[in-house]
């Protein structure tokens, strides 16, 4: 029987690229694989001519001699035969999940086919998350603080063994304490934890009454949490070891990750280590000048001079004003933005005086107002034109 041209049994050009094949290949791999038609007994025919097109065409030496030759180049043990890899588990290893396994080979039964390795499997502690809020200040100044967390802590009845004290934990006779359990699928065999152990290696018959044979009971622990001067909002602060503790007392405990939330302030709006202030001034102190008082992130006070004619959205910065930079000594700047305040609920003296101004003032007084109305005008013009 004739053999499929190796192009097209991987879909591809002759003048494919090695990237372009390795995708083509990776594709059919999925789409073919015998444990996706377990009811076609072609599957497995189908699947090595595959990874036999693939052994060849990205050697390039082979796909040299193959391009001369053909199918010829490799008949009677030329150039080493055109078998490209040992096994399916090889062949997966390079495409899909790289040396040392993972990816597309673990899905069938980790890279390679290791071939009888017992091993019990060591569970990590469960990580945990603890949402804080803090004030703008807190973020500024830094501070500790107390917290309390529902932590996965040891069985005082059990020490963390999960047995009834006096009862025995014996090796599970599903997987002989390997923790593992693995079934044969064609040429592939796949592993999963054991469904009876959960992994462990051990079973206990007589289960702790306070924790229900899990070796943990959940308590409330204190711990104080150090908050960095200058930590932004959403930062995430990582306590190594301050999580659940690992089942059984066999591996690592696992991590308490604090998300802290900076609570907006009355006064500031923060942008990084900047800070932005919008302060009222009078439309008085705008028009002739003068100083106003304004508080600063750090509980001081700092005065500022408004410049004789200052308009609305003008803005003024303050040098190093601003919020702490974490894990520096340097400190952002406060910009402070005017918003000049027109009196309201005058008084008949005070009206009078504000019509006698508004009588003298004329445009000389209201460059900007001129020079809107002036625009204005000149675009009524051109629409009668």
């Amino acid at each position: 029987m004739s053999k499929r041209d190796y192009y097209d049994v991987l879909g591809v050009d002759k003048g494919a690229d090695a990237k372009t094949m390795k995708s083509a290949f990776r594709k059919k791999a999925m789409e073919c694989h015998p444990d996706r038609h377990p009811d076609d007994p072609a599957a497995e025919a189908r699947f090595k001519e595959l990874n036999e097109a693939y052994g060849i065409l990205s050697d390039d030496q082979k796909r040299a001699a193959y391009d001369r030759m053909g199918h010829r180049a490799f008949e009677q043990g030329g150039m080493g035969g055109a078998g490209g890899f040992q096994d399916f588990g090889d062949i997966f290893s390079q495409i899909f999940g790289g040396a040392g396994g993972g990816g597309f080979a673990d899905m069938f039964g980790g890279g390679g086919g290791g071939g009888g390795r017992r091993h019990q499997t060591v569970q990590r502690g469960s990580d945990l998350r603890y949402e804080m809020d803090i004030t703008l200040e807190d973020a500024f100044r830094g501070k500790d603080i107390d917290i309390t967390v529902p932590i996965a802590e040891d069985c005082d009845r059990c020490d963390g063994m999960g047995a009834e004290p006096g009862a025995t934990i014996d090796t599970c006779h599903t997987c002989g304490g390997s923790g593992r359990m693995r079934t044969q699928q064609g040429f592939f065999t796949m592993e999963r934890p054991c469904t009876t152990c959960g992994g462990q290696g051990e079973y206990v018959t007589d289960p702790c009454r306070q924790c229900d044979g899990q070796g943990l009971v959940r308590q409330q622990t204190e711990l104080d949490v150090s908050i960095p001067a200058g930590v932004e909002d959403g930062t995430r602060i990582r306590l190594s070891g301050q999580g659940d503790a690992a089942p059984r007392g066999k591996g690592q405990r696992g991590d308490l990750y604090i998300f802290v939330s900076v609570k907006p302030h009355d006064l500031f709006e923060r942008d990084g280590a900047n800070l932005f202030c919008r302060a009222p001034v009078p439309m008085t102190t705008a028009a002739l000048g003068g100083e106003i008082e304004v508080p600063t992130i750090d509980g001081g006070r700092s005065k500022i001079k408004i410049p004789e004619g200052s308009q609305s959205g003008k803005r003024m910065r303050l040098k190093g004003k601003g919020m702490s930079v974490l894990r520096s000594p340097q400190r952002g700047d406060m910009y402070m933005e005017i918003a000049v305040e027109t009196p309201s609920k005058l008084n008949k003296r005070q009206r009078e005086l504000l019509e006698e101004f508004a009588a003298e003032g004329g445009h000389e007084v209201s460059p900007e107002s001129r020079n809107f109305f002036d625009k204005a005008k000149t675009f009524w013009d051109n629409l009668v034109d």
